[in-house]
């Protein structure tokens, strides 16, 4: 009998990718997004290539009840989940103050507590029944902090630390977690965060979201806790260790400037 995935933010970028993934290794799917048109055209693609379910769910995950919601429609449709990907989320670039509370509200509930929220569900749902393997999207931004975008870098710091804990609170129950920390990397989130014109991503190599996808699965079917993308992405959290937090931050400022 073929293993489910559950993917979020599975419409473009490294969710898109990972879809396709799990799609060749015979996985079915369950595919979240708010794009139902594409959506679709994912749907229309994998199953030309394979012979596998693909279940579309259009919600918008920012919404207190989306991941109850979620859960709830996979137990009524009889669908038992084997890999849960969080991978839905977004940033923003901008001073603090001059931000809408409204978009921080809505980056938090995404990005935090919908992501913990279905961590927790799934947990609970598998432990004592069998075993399951969660991974969780976060970023290099999550080794410190990040002015012009703090919220979003505390956001995936929450992550990576959130999964790392339970992680090792879940081995006795055979549930893996997983988190997978790209840099900037290939897809629409420059554009729409608006961090394309920062000294970040210009003086980068930006990664193809193919290859950041699969090394997130191989990690993920390995059990591995954290893997980075990129030689000088695992270098930074090393380097950093050994600096005062003061000159962390005002080095993370001076990449964050736009030019």
């Amino acid at each position: 009998m073929n293993k489910t995935a559950l993917i979020t933010g599975a419409s473009k970028g490294i969710g898109r990718e990972l879809a396709s993934l799990f799609a060749e290794n015979g996985i079915n799917l369950v595919l979240v997004a708010r794009s139902e048109r594409m959506l679709e055209e994912l749907k229309e693609e994998l199953k030309s290539k394979y012979d596998l379910s693909v279940v579309l769910i259009v919600k918008d995950l920012s919404f207190p009840s989306a991941a109850q919601e979620l859960f709830d429609e996979m137990k009524a449709m009889e669908i038992d989940v084997d890999y849960l990907v969080n991978n839905a989320g977004f940033g923003d670039y901008g001073a603090f103050a001059d931000t809408s509370w409204e978009r921080y509200e809505k980056m938090i509930a995404l990005n935090v507590t919908t992501l913990t929220h279905l961590t927790h569900l799934y947990a609970r749902d598998w432990r004592g029944r069998k075993p399951g393997r969660i991974l969780n999207i976060s970023s290099t931004a999550a080794f410190q902090p990040g002015p012009m975008m703090a919220v979003y870098f505390a956001t995936k710091s929450f992550v990576l630390h959130l999964s790392e804990a339970i992680g090792n609170e879940f081995k006795k129950d055979h549930i893996t977690v997983t988190t997978l920390c790209p840099g900037p990397t290939d897809t629409h989130f420059g554009e729409e965060s608006k961090m394309n014109a920062t000294q970040l991503v210009k003086n980068v190599k930006i990664a193809n979201a193919g290859e950041v996808a699969l090394l997130g699965y191989r990690a993920m079917m390995k059990g591995k806790p954290v893997v980075i993308q990129g030689t000088m992405n695992k270098m930074v959290p090393f380097g950093i260790r050994f600096m005062p937090r003061k000159w962390v931050t005002r080095l993370s400022a001076k990449v964050m400037k736009q030019s």
